[in-house]
Order: structure tokens, then C-alpha cells, then sequence
């Protein structure tokens, strides 16, 4: 397997593709009682339209997470997330608009949960009955977080910024679109999109590398399959197609999305673009941001408050997210600020301040088995390895920062979503 030392964070990482097309990537933690495992597939939610063989193939939306429910039956009848429990892992999934990941972390009998792990997500079992009877457990799911304001906000803003991409539909799918769903549905996304040439294998713990390949070997299958290629439809204007939108909901105070597209690099570009996306935010409305301090002293903004530049299934996304009084006077102060960076640039002190917390966030996060191997998981798949971000943000400039608030943060570029307390008022869309 090829070995790479990283002196600067203390870390080393194994990684190998097998014959079959499986990416494994393997940070052994020596003298650590505790493992984490995740196997990941290259396809979210808003993988609805893919390319097999030459076809453009159509699915309803939810399969992936219809998928994710279904794959934890096995076809003597047992359930893979019991028998994990019952070897002593904590096992759960999750599908995101971008991936399908599956995992567990355990303190004994790490090989027997692996080999459990890769053999129920490498054999499909599915019966008619099965996903009718999953259909309705699954609408009550999709009922259920039509009461959330949360969700209802961030679907809202994708709405707003998306024409058509299909990241702009929910995840899960709707009532009606997982209700097409069949069976042989199931079977043939599983053949596309479940072959090892489209997964990967992140494992961190007191791991033997050569071991952990074979034993990958053993329990999948051994051809290489086609890749399969999602369709997101065309490109997309970086405009929003509306400014804002306002609903109300049973919330105590007005929620608001702020957000912007961005066009998505792919591999060590992608990295760049992700560490650039995540600094200039931070500089520009970070906790200690005089665009935040400000607004928090008026009273305008709380601690309920959070910010992001989110690449997922061919998109990028900026969002900036929180409670207010006042949203609009919000979104104002926002653009104010990023003109004023504009115009002034980021003040270098300030910069130094703010890299050197991306920097201490970053290593801190490699405590965190789990969110070690999501990270190799969600950059195996954009092209680049997660743990050469820490070298990478060494080469962040200043002016990097500006371009990226300049030719982003602006009026036409950005659009929000609000979900204020309930009064009787229908939802209101203002046109770009």
C-alpha cells in the first residue's frame, strides 16, 4: 500500500486501489482502544439522472435514502445493524445529497464487524412486500419534516438559488416520488452505484493496513464495473432565481438562510477552493467578525448563528444562517460588509488571528475518528486527500480571501430565506 508521513500533524495515511476499483484509506492510530469504519458510495440524493452503458437512466427522488434504509436486511432474515450491536459496534448510516455512507465504531472485535459491515452493504436483498412496507415508514419520516422550520429554511433558500439542480428536492424524497419506487428500482441503482469501483473504504484505529486490504478482498466482489456518471443537468447561472422568500411557521422569532452559488473545482483545486470558501467566511462573518460582534451587540443577531461554504453533487454553496429580529437589516449589514472589504481589504493582523484558528480547528478535528474518515470519504470522492489540507491552508493568502468576498459576496449573487412566527400570512416571493 503506499504510505504517506505527515510530520506536521503527526499523522500517517495508507491508501490503495484495489484490482476492482475500491479506494481504501487507512490512518492507523497506535495504542488506541477504539475503531472507527466507514464505507462510503459515491451517491446522494441528488444523483437522480445517471449514465450506465451508453442509457440515461430516470429515478424518483429518495432512492439513495430509500437505499440506505433497505440495505440492513439481509436475506436469512437478519438485520445488520442488530447483529453489529450484538458484537459490540454502535452502527448507523446516512445519506446526504452527495454520498451514502455506512459505519460503525466498536473497542473489540473490529475484523468481524468490518467483514459484517462490507458483506451487508455488497448484497442487496429486497422484496416487493420489504418496500412497501419501508414506503410507508419512510412517508411518515418525509410528514414529519414538513413540521420542521429548519428544514422548510434550507430547502427554501436551495430553491431560491437553483433552478433545477436536484439538490434543490429533498433528500428523502417526497410521498408521492418514493411511491414509484420498486424493488427492481432498488436492485439496479444498487448494481450501479454500490460496486466497489464507485466506493470507499476509511478506517482509523490500531489497525493493521495489509490486513484490512485483505480482508476487503475477501468479502466484495472482485470485477471492476463501470462508473457510473450522475447527470445534474446543465450548468447553471451563479444568479439566484428570486431574492428572497418569507414564510411563517410556529417558530418564537424570525429564522433566516443567507446564500450564494459558487462553481465547484474538482481535485487539489477543489481543496484550495474549500480552504479559501472556509477562511474568507470566517474572516468576514466569523464569531469575531466585526460584521457578527456588531450585529450581536445591537441585539440583531444571537448565538444561534452558523455560516458555511457547503460542496455537495456538483454544487457550492455559501450559507449563512441564524435568528433575528430584523433579517433584511441583516442581509444589509452583510452586503455593507463585504463591500467595506472590498474597498478596505482584510486587515492582516486580523487575517493571521483568523488562519491561525482554521489551523487549530482543522487539527483538532483529527482527534475525531469519525470525522477523519468522513473527511477522506467526501475528498476521495472530489479528487484530493483530506489530510493535505493542513499544508495546503500554509499557502492561503490575504489577497486569496478578498477575491473570494469581492466576487461573491454581492447583492446580485445572494438571496435569503426567512421563516418568521406565524400570522396568517401566506409565503411571499420577491423576484430577483
Amino acid at each position: 500500500m503506499q504510505m504517506t508521513d505527515y510530520p506536521r500533524i503527526g499523522e500517517r495515511l495508507y491508501r490503495e486501489v484495489l484490482p476492482n476499483g475500491l479506494r481504501i484509506n487507512i490512518v492507523p492510530k497506535p495504542g488506541f482502544g477504539s475503531y472507527f469504519a466507514a464505507f462510503a458510495a459515491d451517491y446522494g440524493g441528488a444523483a437522480r439522472r445517471f449514465e450506465l452503458g451508453g442509457e440515461l437512466i430516470d429515478t424518483p427522488a429518495g432512492v439513495a435514502h430509500f437505499l440506505e434504509h433497505k440495505m440492513f436486511d439481509l436475506p436469512d432474515g437478519d438485520n445488520a445493524m442488530t447483529l453489529l450491536s450484538a458484537n459490540g459496534a454502535d452502527p448507523n448510516a446516512f445519506t446526504s445529497a452527495a454520498m451514502t455512507c455506512y459505519f460503525f465504531q466498536c473497542t473489540t472485535n473490529f475484523e468481524e464487524n468490518l467483514r459484517l459491515l462490507l458483506h451487508f452493504v455488497s448484497t442487496p436483498y429486497f422484496t416487493e412486500e420489504t418496500v412497501q412496507k419501508e414506503q410507508g415508514i419512510i412517508a411518515q419520516e418525509i410528514l414529519m419534516g414538513e413540521d420542521s422550520p429548519d428544514q422548510a429554511l434550507y430547502y427554501n433558500l436551495l430553491g431560491l438559488l437553483y433552478k433545477q439542480h436536484p439538490i434543490r428536492d429533498k433528500v428523502a424524497g417526497t410521498v408521492e416520488s418514493i411511491a414509484q419506487i420498486s424493488a427492481e428500482t432498488l436492485y439496479n441503482c444498487h448494481k450501479a452505484f454500490y460496486s466497489p469501483v464507485n466506493m470507499t473504504l476509511c478506517i482509523a484505529g490500531d489497525v493493521d493496513p495489509e490486513r484490512i486490504r485483505a480482508i476487503a478482498e475477501e468479502e466484495l466482489p472482485q470485477e471492476r464495473s463501470e462508473l457510473p456518471k450522475a447527470d445534474f443537468g446543465p450548468e447553471e447561472s451563479l444568479l439566484p432565481t428570486a431574492a428572497e422568500h418569507w414564510e411563517s411557521m410556529s417558530v418564537s422569532a424570525p429564522i433566516f438562510m443567507i446564500g450564494g452559488k459558487l462553481r465547484p473545482e474538482k481535485g487539489e483545486a477543489a481543496l484550495r477552493q474549500q480552504l479559501v470558501s472556509a477562511l474568507a467566511l470566517r474572516l468576514l462573518v466569523g464569531s469575531s467578525s466585526p460584521f457578527y460582534t456588531g450585529l450581536y451587540a445591537k441585539g440583531l443577531l444571537s448565538r444561534d448563528y452558523d455560516y458555511e461554504a457547503d460542496f455537495a453533487a456538483g454544487t457550492g454553496t455559501i450559507i449563512i444562517s441564524g435568528e433575528s429580529s430584523d433579517p433584511e437589516q441583516v442581509f444589509k449589514a452583510l452586503l455593507d460588509e463585504a463591500q467595506r472589504v472590498s474597498r478596505e481589504g482584510i486587515d492582516p493582523a486580523r487575517f493571521e488571528r483568523a488562519k491561525r484558528a482554521s489551523f487549530g480547528a482543522r487539527l483538532r478535528g483529527l482527534e475525531d475518528f469519525e470525522n477523519i474518515c468522513y473527511s477522506l470519504a467526501a475528498a476521495e470522492f472530489d479528487g484530493y486527500c483530506a489530510l493535505d489540507a493542513i499544508d495546503a491552508l500554509s499557502g492561503v493568502d490575504k489577497a486569496e480571501c478578498e477575491v473570494f468576498i469581492r466576487e461573491n459576496i454581492t447583492a446580485e449573487r445572494m438571496a435569503m430565506a426567512v421563516i418568521s412566527p406565524k400570522r396568517d400570512a401566506e409565503p411571499e416571493i420577491q423576484e430577483a
